[in-house]
């Protein structure tokens, strides 16, 4: 990784995670930082992710290679007016943000195409701050560029090459298809997460009971429901048309979905589910993807003294890292049932199949 000075304006959980990775990367980069919370810019010195620290954004910021702009979408853009006077020649303004348009729109108004490509690295957690960022979450995750009208070929290349060296992959796109992708693939699951958890809050009994059986299924379509509101705000403020022409859609095949179970109609219920399972088999793990994988497996257990070590040692004795183990009580299964989380989809796989040769019944989700 080629580059002497970067700068980042917000220093959260993406903000954080870039510059972790360019340090791991490329250690004798000068990092700076501009970021409204004092605590974050002192542990991020602390922890030597960044060399310089700042209260504002001034002359600190002239020189670098490159510029992240990785604050809230609408921070982002009031930010650009003050950033201009530093931009040189050979600096890139970037972005991290999950919606595009607005923030290309104000780089045409201000005339600063020629330093500009949006990106998107499509990565991240439920947890947010720069306490809960890691120099590897971008790793194989796509990270989408939307490059100005005026940018040069050697500037895209040279990015391309720089989220290659952070071990993410690269994909261009204009940022106008950019915006109706992610509305459909990131915003509106989101969306339907957060109307799930709702649902369940405003019909719940008094004493809670769906909160309290709330179970695997139903918390692992929910998790990004975590995420932060303030985030998700604003995006769906700045891709306020996209999402609303995608969620027509979507009502629309919920309105097909009761029609069909009104019915009864045994045909078409079975067609919805085969053709949706038979589509998301086809999706590639290969990618991070917004959330990360998780990798784990079901186990039954007998509620006995010693349980749980039996299957740890099992596990270990054939070398098989255990990244988090439980019992879940609230759940869809008969029997009491051990979550085991792995590392990696080939550990998940091996330990699923060695569990069975010791008589174990697993299920994989």
């Amino acid at each position: 990784m080629n580059i002497q000075k970067v700068g980042f304006i917000g220093l959260g959980l993406i903000g954080g995670s870039i510059a972790k990775a360019i340090r791991q990367y490329a250690p004798n980069c000068q990092i700076i930082a501009f970021d409204k919370q004092k605590e974050t810019l002192a542990l991020a010195v602390q922890e030597e992710t960044i060399d310089i620290s700042c209260s504002t954004i001034d002359e600190n910021f002239r020189n670098c290679n490159y510029i992240f702009l990785c604050a809230p979408i609408s921070y982002n853009n009031a930010y650009l007016p003050q950033i201009k006077t530093f931009l040189t020649s050979d600096c890139i303004l970037t972005d991290v943000g999950s919606v595009k348009t607005s923030i290309h729109e104000e780089i045409i108004r201000l005339g600063l195409e020629e330093y500009f490509i949006g990106g998107h690295p499509m990565a991240g957690s439920e947890k947010s701050g720069f306490i809960n960022s890691k120099p590897h979450l971008m790793e194989n995750a796509y990270y989408i560029l939307t490059p100005s009208a005026k940018i040069t070929e050697d500037k895209i290349k040279r990015y391309q090459e720089f989220v290659y060296s952070i071990k993410a992959l690269p994909l261009v796109l204009d940022y106008r298809q950019h915006d109706y992708i992610t509305g459909t693939i990131s915003h509106l699951p989101h969306i339907i997460a957060a109307s799930l958890v709702n649902l369940v809050r405003c019909t719940d009994t008094d004493d809670e009971l769906m909160k309290n059986m709330a179970a695997g299924g139903f918390k692992d379509i929910t998790r990004i429901a975590s995420s932060s509101p303030v985030m998700w705000q604003q995006i769906c403020l700045k891709n306020q048309t996209n999402i609303s022409a995608i969620l027509d859609s979507y009502i629309q095949m919920l309105k097909n979905a009761k029609e069909i179970i009104d019915a009864g109609n045994e045909t078409e219920l079975y067609r919805m589910f085969e053709v949706s399972r038979d589509y998301r088999n086809s999706m590639p793990d290969g990618s991070a993807g917004p959330i990360k994988k998780t990798y784990a497996i079901y186990c039954d257990i007998i509620d006995e003294a010693g349980g749980i070590a039996t299957i740890a040692t099992i596990l270990a004795s054939n070398n098989i890292s255990i990244k988090n183990i439980g019992i879940i009580h609230n759940r869809e299964f008969e029997e009491g049932v051990l979550r085991i989380e792995f590392y990696d989809g080939a550990s998940s796989e091996k330990a699923a199949a060695l569990l069975r040769k010791y008589r174990y019944t697993v299920y994989e989700r």
